[in-house]
């Protein structure tokens, strides 16, 4: 198990304790419907990196392994990637290995300086911002949204890392720097921490530098690309402090809690627009140009309007609370089975990890239709929860699946299947985005 994985633990804990202090200080700070849709893109993040890795973490490997500069200039010093601290009898009970100790630090701002110029280039590129996108487009701001993340941007943010791989710096250490970063990232999503020390402001990445991130209004738009240290954007001019609470999102909201559009809906439109646009000058512009813009034909470009948190609308369905609840159970289960994929994705054949993969993204749909009161999610679970029934029963019939197990997840179906159909006919909507 991986670095953020093994801290998926943690970060509920965090997300609990959070929860506890909304109830008392800002009732609104946490949403079921946003956190489900949070924590659904962040389910499906995780299971599209089992298969990405062989692409990303490959391409890496290969370039380290035979075009770094140690290859072509033997004198060049390789990074020492030893423990950079060891076991020992005296005080204070370990040793440091000074190259070791040195190496790794070094290592670990490289990658915090590349993370800076991936993230300040997904938000000024059209076709990296499509995966970015997904991040920044709920409208609250709490821990839940740090696990809010891309299935798809992994495949276009690596490029950014390859200078590492170029100048040496091995494989593991790569990884082990970069997860800590990103792990680091988690618990700066909050308003439930104000503004720290005068020197861990000015060094760190900070939740209030983070907020103003987050922030659809003007001023903060395209600031504060930190990902560890906050004083690359201070020296690279893209440094905002936090004045008044930003109101959180993007520019043409989302309003929709299906993960699998909320990974889509930017690369739709891009396709839509580069397919309407007249000239192959604008349609690539449209590809890598700005977000937002448009030729003249396609209209006018799109432009940050000023916002505030008194008149600004966030996208919030009603349903009735039974529906809640079934989409809330459809999530913790499909949530248990989501991290024992992860957990076996190792030894488990790639095709039964795509079957499941596949089953664990359109359960997670469904879940964010049903939040929606979308019409077409009353089909798609119907259609899902009949799956499983007779998919328990093959694999009881078969043996590959004991009696209990089998059981319970049929009586689960089942059970589903009844709350569905009682209450389907609140699902009505077919105004919001659709399922793909």
């Amino acid at each position: 198990m991986n670095i953020i994985q093994a801290s998926i633990p943690f970060f509920f804990l965090l997300i609990a304790l959070e929860l506890g202090w909304s109830r008392l200080r800002a009732p609104q700070a946490v949403r079921l419907n946003d956190a489900v849709a949070d924590l659904s893109l962040g389910i499906l993040s995780q299971l599209s990196g089992v298969f990405t890795k062989f692409f990303t973490i490959g391409i890496y490997i290969l370039v380290e392994q035979h075009l770094a500069l140690q290859r072509f200039a033997p004198a060049l010093p390789a990074w020492p990637e030893g423990a950079p601290f060891v076991g020992a009898d005296a005080f204070p009970g370990f040793a440091v290995r000074l190259p070791a100790l040195l190496s790794w630090s070094a290592v670990f701002l490289l990658v915090d300086l590349a993370y800076y110029w991936s993230h300040r280039s997904a938000h000024v590129i059209n076709i990296l911002w499509a995966g970015h996108v997904v991040h920044h487009s709920s409208e609250e701001y709490n821990l839940p949204v740090a696990l809010r993340q891309s299935a798809l941007h992994g495949l276009m943010s690596w490029v950014f890392y390859i200078p590492l791989a170029i100048i040496g710096v091995p494989w593991r250490m790569f990884l082990a720097c970069n997860a800590i970063n990103l792990v680091y990232q988690f618990w700066i999503h909050t308003r439930a921490v104000g503004r720290l020390g005068r020197w861990t402001e000015a060094v760190f990445n900070t939740p209030s530098h983070h907020r103003v991130h987050h922030g659809v209004n003007p001023r903060y738009q395209d600031r504060n690309y930190a990902g560890v240290f906050i004083v690359w954007d201070k020296w690279f001019g893209t440094f905002v402090p936090e004045e008044e609470e930003p109101v959180y999102g993007i520019t043409t909201p989302l309003r929709s809690w299906n993960p699998l559009w909320a990974n889509v809906h930017v690369f739709v439109q891009i396709a839509r627009d580069a397919w309407r646009a007249h000239r192959w000058r604008d349609k690539l512009r449209i590809v890598f140009g700005h977000p937002g813009w448009k030729p003249p034909e396609l209209g006018e470009s799109e432009r940050p309007r000023e916002v505030s948190a008194e008149t600004f609308e966030k996208f919030d369905p009603r349903i009735p609370a039974p529906l809640a609840w079934y989409g809330f159970a459809q999530f913790a289960v499909t949530l248990v089975a989501a991290f024992l994929v992860l957990q076996r994705a190792d030894s488990l054949p790639l095709l039964q990890s795509a079957a499941a993969a596949f089953y664990v993204a359109i359960a997670l749909a469904g879940v964010g239709g049903v939040f929606e009161g979308a019409r077409w999610a009353a089909v798609l679970e119907s259609a899902r929860l009949v799956v499983l029934v007779g998919a328990a029963g093959a694999l009881l019939a078969t043996g590959t699946l004991a009696a209990a197990p089998a059981a319970a997840a049929i009586a689960f179906a089942l059970l589903s299947l009844a709350v569905l159909s009682r209450y389907r006919g609140a699902l009505t909507s077919t105004e919001l985005a659709p399922l793909m």
